[in-house]
């Protein structure tokens, strides 16, 4: 037989390995255990609406939030259910995530203010024990599809200057628009030395020249009265029509729904 060469040992010799288990992690180290019903402390954030999850990254990072009274800075983090978690002092309640669209009727304000007379909110108060916030603004006379969320990155795709979402308003005036006005308006034009920008511009077809169509990147109407009172107009009517893809289709006046799945699926692929 021969001797063993220098990199082979007897098989009498041959240790057996047995993995050692691994060591719990104590609750309170750094890195708490990542259970299915634990959350990543970023997402519960922005599960409360304070902000969105990157956003809720640099708070945490410039050490705003704490759980169970210890300061966090650390990415990852998973927060445990019954942790307390605070921002900036502030308890933070998560809330399940919800959209509600409102065909807003006349004589309510769109506001969050318990000092305005009748709001909005009072239109959707029964649809979500979720803290609901209107996204852009129709004045108390305008009326059409206004839409509801506690979810702060939809509500930042909506108001980002640079992307925004297309409504289309029908518009009512005192006169007859004039051609030549209804193409700066579709050209653009400076206020102040402020350019206005419109999508399009329109006649609604089979009505007077009074009806406009206007597809505009916006969330509220001050801007669609600052354009035609520019041209010296007088609104008598803004409508909000459609929001994206979200129309006015089986929602009457004053009535409001929940996102289909469908329709929360195209909203998010915007």
């Amino acid at each position: 037989m021969r001797s063993p060469g220098k990199n082979q040992r007897p098989n009498s010799n041959k240790k057996k390995f047995v993995s050692k288990p691994k060591k719990s992690v104590n609750s309170n180290s750094s890195v708490n255990s990542s259970k299915s019903n634990d959350t990543r402390l970023n997402k519960y954030i922005s599960n409360s609406g304070i902000c969105s999850r990157r956003e809720a990254d640099v708070h945490i990072a410039m050490g705003l939030v704490s759980v169970n009274g210890k300061v966090i800075t650390e990415m990852g983090y998973r927060v445990k259910e019954g942790d307390e978690v605070r921002y900036d002092g502030a308890r933070v309640n998560p809330e399940p995530k919800t959209y509600v669209l409102l065909n807003k009727p006349k004589g309510f304000a769109t506001t969050t203010s318990e000092t305005k007379g009748r709001t909005v909110m009072d239109l959707v108060a029964n649809a979500s024990g979720s803290k609901l916030k209107p996204i852009g603004r129709l004045g108390r006379n305008s009326t059409g599809l206004l839409l509801f969320t506690n979810d702060a990155e939809i509500t930042k795709k909506f108001t980002n200057s640079k992307e925004g979402v297309v409504r289309i308003f029908q518009i009512s005036l005192d006169k007859k628009l004039k051609s030549e006005d209804l193409t700066k308006i579709n050209e653009g034009f400076k206020i102040d030395g402020k350019l206005f920008q419109v999508e399009e511009a329109s006649y609604i077809e089979g009505s007077p020249k009074t009806e406009i169509g206007l597809k505009i990147k916006n969330t509220g109407n001050t801007i669609i009265r600052t354009i035609f009172e520019h041209f010296n107009y007088d609104i008598i009517k803004i409508d909000c029509v459609s929001i994206a893809h979200l129309t006015k289709k089986d929602l009457p006046r004053g009535r409001w729904k929940y996102l289909s799945e469908q329709e929360l699926s195209l909203l998010k692929m915007m």
